[in-house]
């Protein structure tokens, strides 16, 4: 029986989301008169607008304050347009269909858990090969973290502190067919730990 990974249990049955190419259209050079002109005429309105509004209100601003207040803004505000992040690119399944820009990897990795983890109850050599090895894998882990052994360097201790029941289920790998109840009761002495 070969040692079971995480890979094996949450492997991908599909590819890999890869970015969709998009070729932009090739787009003729146009002139930036008519966008100058454009962004004078709205200064000048502008500038018109607020100068009406404040001499109704009986204020006086010197125009050239305003006139170069209005440029600046407008110039805050071209420099943060062309500094905005590119769009995202959209992301392509590894089944060929397109995901939409909101789609969560870790989303479908849980998924593709759910999907395994429901096969492995109906099919013991499955839970046998993936469940088991995945379980021991995250208890050796657990263990090293906590308190810096793990089964195969100190297996007294380790079985002191899984338990008989968490100790026995990974110590007997041929023990198939295990309920959801009982996975649930190994992982909370797993989560224990």
């Amino acid at each position: 029986m070969s040692d079971g990974s995480l890979d094996d249990l949450f492997g991908a049955v599909a590819a890999p989301a890869e970015p969709v190419e998009e070729t932009a259209p090739v787009r003729k050079r146009r002139s930036p008169l008519p966008r100058l002109i454009g962004e004078v005429a709205l200064i000048a309105f502008t500038t018109v607008v607020i100068v009406a509004g404040l001499r109704a209100g009986g204020v006086k601003v010197p125009l050239l304050l305003l006139v170069t207040a209005l440029v600046g803004l407008r110039v805050v505000l071209w420099a943060a347009g062309a500094v905005a992040p590119p769009p995202r690119p959209r992301m392509r399944s590894g089944l060929g269909r397109d995901a939409p820009a909101t789609a969560d990897a870790l989303r479908s990795a849980v998924k593709r858990w759910e999907r395994n983890l429901d096969q492995a109850h109906s099919d013991p050599d499955l839970y046998a090969r993936n469940v088991l090895p995945v379980l021991a894998e995250l208890t050796d882990e657990r263990l090293r973290l906590r308190h810096g052994i793990t089964r195969a360097t100190d297996p007294r201790r380790a079985r002191e502190l899984l338990g008989e029941p968490l100790w026995t289920a990974l110590a007997a790998p041929g023990r198939h067919g295990l309920r959801a109840r009982d996975v649930e009761t190994l992982l909370d002495a797993l989560e224990r730990l």
